[in-house]
């Protein structure tokens, strides 16, 4: 069976489009305006959900097989990053001071904070990593403040593949039923609740629909209706919340409100239109990133920590506009780096997993 090119172009793109997101709201909080900002997440991380539900299928033990596959990786990377971040505060404090690290890590930001200045390796950060508790990796703070999509896409795959399988024939009502939820907790607020429960029910709805959509064409008679509901939800929203709530829709994704769920219906739908209809015959730069989107996602957290250090010397020198441009290309460059050295690490840390498994097989 070929590869379907287009959902690796579809998953290429939003993976560009978090870079942007992470350049302009990481570092970019020093000098892109706030207007731009919010602009960035017209494509965001809920096309990742539409495209998971767009390739799963009710095979319990293979979905299974792949996230357990996804979980070793990502431990791998993060006892990598844990042992990159912990050598660099050795690395400053035997050859410079604590003033110098703390200077560094000043870059970054007031409302960032360092955790652990520590010549002892703090084990337990990595234990929390593992068990999917982002507590700050210091000398790269955008990792972590990334990874809550990843947890919410382990718990969300878990329950919609259950659904594929168990109920394949009432995923409509599991679609209602999210739907039903979400709307509950945003019309009484007070019950939204704490953890991931909102966060599920809204993404698991677009999975749900994703899945629906596997191997469907959208009607062309029926794509203005669509692109007009979406305007109409649009100018709903600026006229119940006002036009300040243009600047809150960051506010409103953690987690997911009305403002922001239907400042994601234009991606959505655009995504779902395209969806065989747009025919990518031919591999390119953007299927890369998408067949490597997850190596590209772990890259960017480092790569978006890294541009700091090019943004704060710069910001006074140049316009916001041309810094923003050369910015955000450079961390693309610097994803695309790391990224193939991620794979490299990952390779190496199954080979390890490879020869331990052998060693006590024996």
């Amino acid at each position: 069976m070929n590869r379907d090119l287009y959902i690796d172009f579809a998953k290429g793109l939003p993976t560009l489009s978090i870079i942007f997101i992470h350049t302009a709201f990481w570092s970019g909080q020093f000098y892109i305006p706030a207007e731009v900002r919010v602009f960035s997440l017209v494509f965001d991380v809920a096309l990742f959900y539409a495209l998971s539900g767009i390739t799963s299928g009710s095979n319990i033990e293979k979905t299974f097989y792949r996230l357990l596959k996804l979980q070793i990786t990502y431990m791998i990377f993060v006892t990598f990053l844990f042992f990159l971040d912990y050598f660099f505060k050795i690395f400053g404090l035997t050859f410079f001071s604590m003033e110098w690290l703390q200077n560094f890590y000043s870059t970054f930001g007031s409302k960032y904070s360092t955790t652990s200045i520590s010549t002892v390796p703090q084990w337990q950060n990595l234990g929390n990593w593992y068990l999917h508790q982002y507590t700050n990796a210091d000398t790269f703070p955008v990792v972590m403040g990334s990874f809550w999509y990843l947890k919410v896409y382990f718990i969300l795959t878990l329950f919609g593949v259950l659904i594929l399988k168990f109920f394949p024939k009432h995923i409509n009502w599991f679609i209602g039923l999210c739907i039903g939820l979400t709307l509950l907790f945003n019309i009484f607020p007070e019950y939204y609740p704490a953890g991931q429960v909102g966060y599920v029910a809204f993404y698991l709805a677009i999975f749900l629909v994703g899945n629906k959509m596997r191997g469907k064409k959208i009607p062309h008679s029926i794509i203005p209706v669509l692109y007009a509901a979406v305007a109409g939800a649009l100018i709903w929203m600026f006229w119940y919340y006002g036009n300040d709530i243009f600047y809150k829709i960051n506010k409103n994704k953690f987690p997911p409100k009305i403002p922001y769920i239907i400042w994601a219906q234009f991606s959505l739908v655009t995504l779902f239109v395209l969806y065989n209809r747009l025919k990518i015959t031919k591999e390119n730069f953007v299927t890369y990133i998408g067949k490597n989107a997850i190596f590209f996602y772990f890259a960017q957290g480092i790569s978006s920590s890294l541009v700091y250090f090019l943004v704060v010397p710069l910001k006074e020198n140049m316009s916001w506009w041309a810094l923003m441009i050369i910015i955000y290309i450079i961390n693309i460059m610097l994803a695309f780096v790391i990224s193939t050295g991620l794979k490299k690490v990952d390779t190496l840390g199954w080979r390890i997993l490879e020869f331990l498994r052998r060693k006590t097989a024996s």
